[in-house]
């Protein structure tokens, strides 16, 4: 199982930045994906989710300003993050759950580092 997220850098407040994810070594596509950040200091907590059919929950704090897609076929899974803020700096993970016909346990990938400054 390998997660390769990237996308991650360093932004000003207000600013966009797209992460993904590359997921191989697992059925992606019956698979939910999550992202989650840790910032330092911080828990690691749930930013964003989106089920094996593309239904998606989102953490309050991000709502309205990040969206969480998925391509099935390019097994991939993607987080748009505008109107950035201070508070999004973080580690950014990538995540995919434990289903009945997919992965056994919770996997993750490396992190991708998020930096918003003012």
């Amino acid at each position: 199982v390998q997660l390769q997220a990237s996308g991650g850098g360093s932004v000003q407040i207000g600013e966009s930045l797209r992460l993904s994810c590359r997921a191989s070594g697992f059925d992606f596509r019956v698979t939910n994906m999550a992202w989650y950040r840790q910032a330092s200091g911080k828990q690691r907590e749930l930013v964003a989710r989106i089920n094996n059919v593309g239904g998606s929950t989102y953490a309050d704090s991000v709502k309205g300003r990040f969206t969480v897609s998925r391509d099935n076929l390019r097994n991939t899974v993607s987080l748009q993050m505008n109107s950035l803020k201070l508070e999004d700096t973080a580690v950014y993970y990538c995540n995919a759950e434990p289903s009945p016909f997919g992965l056994s346990q919770n996997s993750w990938g490396q992190g991708t580092l998020v930096t918003v400054s003012s």
